[in-house]
């Protein structure tokens, strides 16, 4: 098995790039997203919920530049205290 640990992830910048992200449902994920994106493009689109429905996921697609700009905007979304995970 070949380990992926060491291997870089290899895009051709600018592209579109999706993250998925988890929140409790009473969260409203336009806020999140204008907190992060501001006026950049980007578009929510509702995935899935958990079993239970407390969870909602969402799929957030925006154009990313570089690898930097596609982590930082990574990290934007994992640091807000409403969201639980971040893919």
């Amino acid at each position: 098995m070949e380990n992926l640990k060491d291997k870089k992830l290899e895009l051709q910048y600018p592209c579109n790039w999706d993250y998925k992200v988890i929140v409790d449902k009473e969260c409203n994920i336009h806020d999140i997203t204008k907190g992060v994106f501001g006026e950049r493009d980007h578009k929510v689109t509702k995935s899935n919920k958990s079993k239970t429905e407390k969870y909602h996921s969402y799929k957030v697609t925006t154009l990313v530049h570089n690898d930097d700009d596609r982590k930082e905007l990574f990290e934007q979304l994992r640091k807000d205290k409403n969201v639980k995970i971040v893919l």
